[in-house]
């Protein structure tokens, strides 16, 4: 989602970024995802959260097969690819100047087949969320989206107009900072947040939300 330095990126593991090509297999494909960060900073290199998550979807911790399925701040599109190529309908989003990027990504990485399971489209948090229905997805994905603290209530707007009481919300990262946690509590405030899977490796944490129904908060 956001084109801005990162705090993160000094030292160690910053040379997997400047690769142009980061290699991965799920779902008995080869993915080759296109990297660039000197035009588009932490837009486009694929995190390990975004890995993470694609292993767990894979994983088949959550249906995908005919599951209406959204990506925020997607970036590469690793993990709306996977979902696709395990069956979902996805539309993989990030703000307009990341978007023909991710769709080079999406398009070099889905058989013709499956193409017209994956849109590629606009969303900026907070604001163009009419250009979606109230409640439209069964599954929101996220991977390492939550780290500015300016996005956090644009972000949690977002969620809240996607999601219906059916909906699963799945978002993977690593705690960092305080803020990481602040946005959990905000979170939870509006959502039932459990922790669903933890890489020790990679330091990913992944969070499972669904809306609170009226019941709950009686």
């Amino acid at each position: 989602m956001a084109l801005v330095p990162y705090e993160e990126t000094a030292g160690v593991g910053l040379q997997k970024f400047h690769k142009p090509l980061a290699t991965f297999s799920f779902a008995n494909h080869t993915i080759q995802i296109r990297q660039d960060w000197r035009q588009l900073g932490v837009a486009a290199v694929v995190w390990d959260a975004a890995v993470v998550l694609s292993t767990y979807l894979e994983m088949g911790a959550v249906e995908l097969r005919g599951c209406s399925a959204v990506e925020l701040g997607a970036g590469t599109g690793l993990v709306g690819i996977v979902a696709a190529l395990l069956g979902a309908h996805v539309t993989i989003t990030d703000r307009k100047v990341a978007l023909e990027f991710l769709k080079s990504n999406v398009q070099a990485n889905l058989p013709p087949h499956i193409q017209p399971k994956a849109v590629v489209k606009e969303l900026t948090w907070g604001q163009n969320l009419g250009s979606y229905s109230p409640g439209e997805f069964d599954l929101i994905l996220g991977a390492d989206i939550i780290y500015l603290e300016e996005t956090f209530a644009d972000l949690l707007q977002t969620l809240e107009h996607l999601s219906s009481n059916r909906s699963v919300i799945l978002l993977a990262c690593r705690i960092r900072y305080e803020r990481d946690n602040n946005f959990l509590a905000m979170l939870e405030r509006q959502f039932t947040v459990s922790k669903v899977h933890y890489d020790p490796e990679k330091d990913v944490h992944i969070y499972k939300a669904q809306k609170r129904n009226q019941r709950e908060d009686l």
